[in-house]
């Protein structure tokens, strides 16, 4: 596969339950197969940057706790545990390829902030000239802007967070692996004759009420968010797709252009 003269620097991000199972433990399967997906695009020319969740829940796992944790602090803990357990298998797989990983975790303020923002800019740079793959996430144990919702929300959630960071890395792509395969014009679970919208050129509002509201099926962490973080790459000149990360093969159609998931189309 020849690789598109207007994609260069791609950023994937994986959500929780792409990540992990039912029982909370990690999904080596689909781990595994994201590793070995970026790896081979890597070989091919593209730069990549993966946004990763999942500290909190693999952390309340490793914690053998026996439900996710509801206590702010306890919610830190588990995911400091997490995301020293993700980036150890991370490091593991992507080594198996040749290729070396960086964590990178953020907070509102390392985005909000304009010198922050520009030394952060420099970092992803230096990591993407050494070839290196960084792996993002939000600093969960000491921002509580995702975890504790409405105080001081600048990222909130890490499809917001993969769209600030592909606007930081001047990315040319955005993928949002996901649970769904993209924005249906209904829910798909109550309606069967519901039907995948392969293509928005704009968000408009009738797009966003489509989209529902928070405790909905598409609520917070769901097509809302989605359709925030899909707005601010538009707005930066990024296209973003949405898909299934069960698929992890379909990364490949989605550089080619092909119709896969929802795409955004760059502003």
């Amino acid at each position: 596969m020849n690789k598109p003269c207007r994609y260069r620097r791609i950023v994937v991000k994986v959500g929780t339950s792409t990540l992990t199972r039912e029982t909370g433990s990690l999904n080596l399967h689909n781990m595994e197969h994201l590793a070995r997906a970026l790896s081979d695009l890597k070989g091919m020319g593209y730069e990549i940057v993966l946004v990763s969740s999942g500290a909190i829940g693999i952390g309340t796992k490793k914690l053998c706790l026996a439900e996710r944790p509801t206590e702010l602090r306890m919610k830190q803990a588990a995911a400091a545990v997490g995301q020293c357990m993700m980036m150890h298998v991370y490091d593991k797989l992507f080594a198996e390829y040749n290729r070396t990983v960086a964590q990178i975790l953020l907070t509102g303020e390392d985005v909000d902030s304009p010198i922050r923002a520009e030394h952060l800019h420099n970092t992803f740079e230096a990591l993407l000239e050494l070839g290196v793959i960084p792996v993002v996430n939000e600093n969960d144990s000491v921002s509580s802007a995702e975890i504790e919702t409405g105080k001081c929300k600048v990222l909130g959630d890490n499809d917001t967070l993969s769209a600030m960071v592909a606007r930081l890395c001047g990315a040319d792509l955005l993928i949002l692996l996901s649970d769904i395969d993209g924005l249906y014009d209904a829910d798909p679970r109550t309606h069967p004759g519901a039907k995948l919208i392969h293509r928005v050129e704009t968000i408009t509002p009738q797009l966003r009420a489509m989209a529902g509201g928070t405790g909905t099926w598409r609520g917070t962490g769901g097509m809302v968010t989605k359709l925030n973080a899909a707005q601010l790459a538009m707005d930066a000149g990024i296209e973003m797709v949405i898909t299934n990360g069960e698929n992890m093969e379909a990364i490949y159609d989605i550089v080619e252009g092909k119709d896969v998931g929802t795409r955004f189309a760059a502003l």
